[in-house]
């Protein structure tokens, strides 16, 4: 049975903290809460002057503080409540001119009116923040948060007022060699509140988290573990699913824990074709909490993925999380949808979410159509291998992407990296990082995407000691793209282990409307003709259990340059940008028929 993964890895906080950022609150989307989305001020600090830390320079001058003027010869040289405007989640670069390049601090401030309710919980929750946020309430610090896909929150009960309240918080988006990501990746380093922030107001004692898996054998027994807020001992919960005729009642340990069990009869399983999903009730007290669960099994047999016992082919694609039209960090259900529609149109039952968690309506959209999902942390290129702080970092993701998802069935596979260069302490790194999601859960594939480490002729060779950790072997190549794509048909592959094989990613760049020779780069005739190449090649090699070819639409990227082609944009993307459809979308389309 999995684990129970609820108190792992609460996020690093400052030492001065007031409150403390708590264990992750599991299912927000279907909990009460009250939105704090919309109209936020916010202020550019390049020089980082409003940072000061309160109990050694306890002045107005520290942005946290709010400070008004409380006589004319006052000098306050901020003023929050006079500052610009945006609407929250947003990344800055796309909502101000001034911001597009910008890397490094930017304060955001909301008033809000609250009702304290007696002998409830209040926290504070943030979807994500991008990188590091320093979160103040009413003038007291929080905490911090670092990592910039990730959902944290904070217990606020004794500090939120019955009435008027202010949010500051600074927020930080430089890179730095010691972070995850690290200093250098080909994507927009889109900063900001990028994603829902909420009050949720709960019981005194709650269900923290839950999680519920079907039995791989017998697939008519679910096993569950639930995880209250607090060390409860004889607490009931009751589950149900009222159309599996499922209510039982059970109790919890002295540590807040129930791990059970419970027989089903004519379960229809998840899968691609009719995406299943039951509505499953946690009861405890007067409280009901609701989830949308479909069970389903996924494994592997030799050089096969197995889901629901038969062999799948994944007909995937990569996506980047960023909007359908015109860029920017995407964030709400409607983007979701577009971008799901357009895979979906290509003819995928899969999708790489790249190369960091995605947002939770993204995934539970996914979900509901049917679509598979590989999840993944940025752990990207060149990572900081020997820092324990790094690996601890990486390793907090990893269980704050397995513990908000944990739940949803399309998601088959935790990644762990991308494209990491070989040596001991990256090894040792990425093996940490296995061997814990291996723990935190046992019923999902675990793999990475590698790269092809030799090459000889015509042969490629895959080389890789982490093969040893994960499930599936997965590589990225990009023949016909870093060499010549008539190497292409020539091309045979040496992949020695008995494990799935995916093509993590495959493709090339081309400008949409722009047209010549199928060997003129940039022309969406060379990209047509180098997924023609491609998709040739790729059905030669033994074991090939899936693709998510690189990449379903055009996204920024600061490193591609090119003026009049790329114009930083990384042009991989089958769609442009706007959804205009490329060439090769229909060659892809074409094979993925066949599968």
């Amino acid at each position: 049975m999995k684990r129970l993964i609820y108190t792992i890895f609460a996020a690093a906080m400052v030492a001065s903290a007031a409150a403390q950022e708590c264990p992750q609150i599991a299912n927000i989307i279907n909990r009460e809460k009250v939105s704090l989305n919309g109209e936020w001020n916010y202020i550019v600090d390049v020089q980082e002057i409003g940072y000061y830390d309160y109990r050694m320079n306890p002045t107005p001058w520290g942005f946290f503080q709010n400070a008004k003027p409380q006589k004319p010869e006052d000098l306050i040289e901020y003023d929050f409540d006079k500052a610009a405007t945006m609407q929250i989640p947003a990344d800055w670069n796309t909502k101000d001119d001034r911001l597009f390049f910008y890397e490094g601090t930017v304060w955001f401030k909301k008033s809000f009116d609250y009702k304290k309710t007696a002998d409830k919980n209040t926290f504070l929750y943030f979807g994500a923040i991008n990188y590091e946020s320093i979160v103040y309430l009413n003038g007291k610090l929080l905490g911090r948060h670092e990592g910039g896909f990730t959902p944290f929150n904070f217990d606020v009960t004794d500090y939120v007022n019955n009435g008027e309240n202010t949010i500051i918080i600074k927020v930080d988006n430089k890179r730095g060699k010691e972070k995850v990501p690290t200093q250098i990746f080909d994507w927009w380093n889109y900063g900001g509140i990028t994603r829902d922030v909420y009050i949720v107001e709960t019981e005194n004692v709650f269900i923290q988290n839950y999680n519920f898996d079907l039995d791989p054998k017998s697939r008519s027994q679910i096993f569950f573990d639930i995880t209250l807020n607090q060390n409860t001992a004889g607490a009931k919960v009751e589950v149900s699913i009222p159309e599996l005729k499922v209510k039982q009642t059970f109790t919890s340990d002295r540590s807040g824990k129930i791990s059970g069990s419970f027989s089903v009869k004519n379960l229809v399983l998840w899968c691609p074709e009719n995406p299943k999903l039951y509505n499953v009730q946690l009861k405890l007290g007067s409280t009901v909490l609701n989830d949308q669960i479909g069970f389903r099994t996924i494994e592997t047999q030799g050089k096969k993925i197995l889901l629901n016992g038969k062999p799948i082919f994944l007909k995937g694609i990569s996506i980047h999380e960023e909007k359908p039209n015109g860029g920017g960090r995407a964030n709400c259900t409607d983007d979701a949808k577009t971008l799901l529609s357009w895979a979906k149109e290509l003819g995928c039952n899969f999708v790489r979410l790249a190369h960091y968690p995605h947002n939770e309506f993204m995934v539970r959209e996914a979900e509901r159509e049917g679509i598979l999902v590989w999840s993944e942390i940025p752990v990207y290129w060149t990572i900081d291998w020997e820092n324990p702080a790094t690996l601890l970092n990486a390793k907090r993701q990893l269980s704050d992407m397995i513990l908000r998802d944990q739940n949803r069935a399309n998601i088959i596979i935790w990644s762990i990296a991308n494209e990491t260069p070989h040596g001991y302490a990256r090894e040792q790194f990425l093996a940490a990082l296995a061997k814990h999601a291996r723990s935190l859960d046992s019923t999902r594939l675990i793999s990475m995407a590698m790269e092809v480490t030799s090459a000889s002729n015509y042969v490629n060779r895959l080389n890789d000691n982490m093969n040893r950790y994960v499930d599936v072997i997965s590589f990225n190549q990009y023949i016909g793209w870093y060499r010549d794509v008539d190497d292409a048909a020539k091309m045979t592959w040496d992949i020695p282990y008995n494990k799935p094989v995916i093509i993590s990613e495959f493709g090339g760049g081309a400008k949409y409307g722009y047209h010549g020779d199928k060997n003129q780069r940039w022309t969406e005739e060379f990209q047509e003709n180098l997924y023609r190449e491609n998709t040739l090649m790729l059905d030669k090699i033994d074991g090939l259990a899936g693709t998510s070819p690189w990449i379903l639409k055009d996204f920024r990227s600061p490193r591609r340059v090119l003026n009049g082609v790329q114009d930083y944009y990384n042009r991989k993307g089958l769609f442009s940008d706007h959804g205009e459809k490329k060439k090769a979308f229909y060659v892809l389309k074409k094979w993925y028929e066949g599968k």
